[in-house]
């Protein structure tokens, strides 16, 4: 048995042009095997192309991939993994139980006991035909799908979208246990709360290209942080307004909101040089921290 894997994902360069539109731009990215890393951007920063070429579902114009330690052109590589497009496409004339049936029937068989305890997890009704399914409906019968053969990695593109909050949490405490089992996750996702609930790491594309990379707690820091405080006497807003990197000062009475980008001591020094009822500092989200990559008139 040779040395454990230490990457599920590995991609140098990698690079997709649609005519004139670079759609990925030399992206070098590695994910850990049995990590579970959220992949966000705006809408049309590459996120889905990214996903299609690793997956061997389209050809790069340049660089390479490696899925679990292999080229996932070949079925050898995508039989380890489970898939949830973005766009998902059913045989609309099956029901729900039949496609599973099939769809594990593709991957030389699954686990009936664990597929079935999936579907009653997300209270999907298997008896009913894909055509009679709302897309929440839709979208359980492909997590179900990915998840199934438990596979050792997991590549999901917008995974809870459609799912009422109870779902989303079994989904969220299904990921918990995929990790646990030893298996990777690669998450594309639009709800950044559920990003940063599960994930150990972050990847933020902007325009094709990765703008920052790391532990989702390192990613946090660079959000603009929110204070609130409550003064003994007049707010010194003169003094506040003129700290570097202090903005959206509000006063209301003794009262005083804003949000600071950058190094705090300039702020604590106007701090401590003032009397303070109470200070109010909210723990910055990961939300916060996306925007403030991509410019406050961004969208995650």
């Amino acid at each position: 048995m040779g040395p454990p894997m230490t990457a599920a994902i590995r991609c140098e360069g990698l690079t997709k042009r649609f005519g004139s539109v670079t759609a990925l731009g030399g992206l070098t990215l590695e994910v850990g095997a049995g990590s579970i890393v959220g992949y966000l951007g705006a809408n049309g920063a590459g996120k889905t192309t990214t996903i299609r070429l690793l997956l061997g579902l389209l050809r790069p114009d340049a660089g390479w991939a490696e899925l679990l330690g292999g080229d996932p052109a070949r079925a050898e590589s995508r039989r380890r993994v489970g898939y949830l497009p973005g766009e998902l496409r059913l045989e609309e004339r099956c029901t729900a139980a039949e496609l599973l049936h099939h769809w594990g029937r593709l991957r030389g068989g699954v686990d009936a006991a664990y597929r079935d305890g999936l579907v009653e997890r997300f209270q999907l009704d298997p008896g009913r035909r894909v055509a009679q399914l709302s897309a929440g409906n839709r979208r359980k019968v492909g997590l179900v799908g990915a998840l199934m053969a438990r596979p050792r990695l997991l590549v999901l593109d917008e995974p809870t979208n459609g799912l009422d909050p109870l779902v989303q949490a079994e989904f969220v405490a299904l990921l918990e246990e995929v990790r646990r089992d030893g298996a990777t996750v690669f998450l594309s996702s639009h709800v950044l709360a559920e990003v940063q609930r599960t994930a150990d790491r972050v990847a933020v594309l902007r325009e094709g290209r990765l703008v920052r990379e790391g532990a989702v707690d390192d990613l946090r820091h660079i959000a603009r942080q929110p204070f609130e405080v409550h003064f003994d006497g007049a707010v010194p807003a003169a003094a506040l307004a003129a700290v570097p990197g202090l903005s959206d000062l509000r006063v209301e009475g003794g009262r005083a909101r804003w949000v600071v980008s950058g190094p705090l001591q300039p702020l604590l020094a106007v701090l401590a040089a003032h009397p303070v009822r109470s200070l109010s500092v909210p723990e910055p989200d990961l939300e916060s921290a996306v925007l403030a990559l991509y410019g406050t008139q961004g969208s995650p």
